[in-house]
């Protein structure tokens, strides 16, 4: 059976497989990479075998080096979307990525989709996004397909006992198990476990002033983002900050991964309280903070 992205040790290399009518990039064979699960659908993702291209590959030795810190940051599965707006009941999907890393903050694969979301991109998001309705028209594929490909994605990954990191996850899921429903599409299983950097971060954190954009957070946690706003750039950054986080704050997220899922489900729900609290006392006393972590 030919492994997935998700099987591979740290290191090892296995033969290139070329998938019919998709393309396969890999750097030369001296830089481990990971064969990536295939899904069946026609046209399917963009897949890349490869190091990230914002990391310098490192030498054999370096990539052999025992992982340090919490296990659960070892090796993670990062996702990102990138949308037509923030209204996770009525907005849809442009772009998305599903990568994995390993200890040392390296991509070892990806998959990157377009959609063509079945409605027009306002201006707003793709200034944001650089996605344009025209381009999502010509460029992207059927959103259907693009939504069960992606559900199969990060479903093979949880089946594989990854962490899931994803920043402001109830965002991305939230809209993700609405867009599977809006096509008929078994929505992702309970999402467990997954890492929110941003939840993380606020409560371990708490008084730094600031935005908490993953820009900042990446600035502040020195994790190179050069791409805002790109799906795969934003994906593989925010796993990179949930690793810097675990180095930073190794004495309390040096705990199972299912633990850290149960410490932020409660840390979401003081935040969301917190909020709420701050709205009603200073712009709406009838402010209600959206409850629900990692999904709405």
């Amino acid at each position: 059976m030919q492994p997935t992205l998700f099987d591979i040790e740290p290191g090892e290399v296995l033969p290139l497989v070329q998938p019919h009518g998709r393309h396969v990039v890999a750097e030369p064979a001296a830089a481990p990479y990971v064969p990536l699960a295939r899904p069946a659908r026609s046209g399917g993702p963009t897949t890349v075998n490869a190091r990230s291209e914002a990391s310098p590959a490192r030498s054999s030795v370096a990539v052999l080096e025992a992982p340090a810190g919490p296990a659960w940051a070892h090796r993670l599965v990062v996702f990102d979307l990138e949308t037509t707006g923030i209204d996770v009941e009525t907005s849809r999907i442009v772009t998305a990525n599903v990568s994995v890393i390993d200890h040392l903050g390296d991509t070892l694969s990806r998959l990157d989709w377009m959609a063509n979301p079945g409605i027009p991109i306002p201006e707003q998001a793709s200034a944001v996004h650089g996605v344009s309705t025209e381009r999502a028209v010509a460029e992207g594929r059927v959103a259907a397909d693009v939504i069960a490909e992606i559900v199969d994605a990060l479903t093979a990954a949880l089946d594989d006992g990854l962490s899931l990191v994803i920043y402001n996850a109830p965002y991305d899921l939230t809209l993700l198990d609405r867009e599977a429903r809006r096509y008929g599409i078994i929505p992702l299983r309970e999402p467990l476990p997954v890492v929110d950097p941003l939840v993380i971060d606020k409560a371990l954190d708490r008084y730094r002033k600031g935005k908490r954009t993953l820009e900042a957070a990446a600035l502040h946690y020195e994790v190179e983002l050069l791409d805002a706003h790109d799906a795969g750039a934003d994906a593989i950054a925010a796993g990179r900050v949930a690793q810097s986080l675990a180095r930073r704050y190794e004495a309390e997220l040096d705990i199972t991964q299912h633990q850290l899922h149960h410490a932020q489900v409660a840390w979401a729900r003081e935040q969301a309280a917190s909020f709420e609290d701050y709205m009603r006392r200073t712009k709406d006393p009838t402010f209600t903070a959206r409850a629900g972590w990692p999904i709405c």
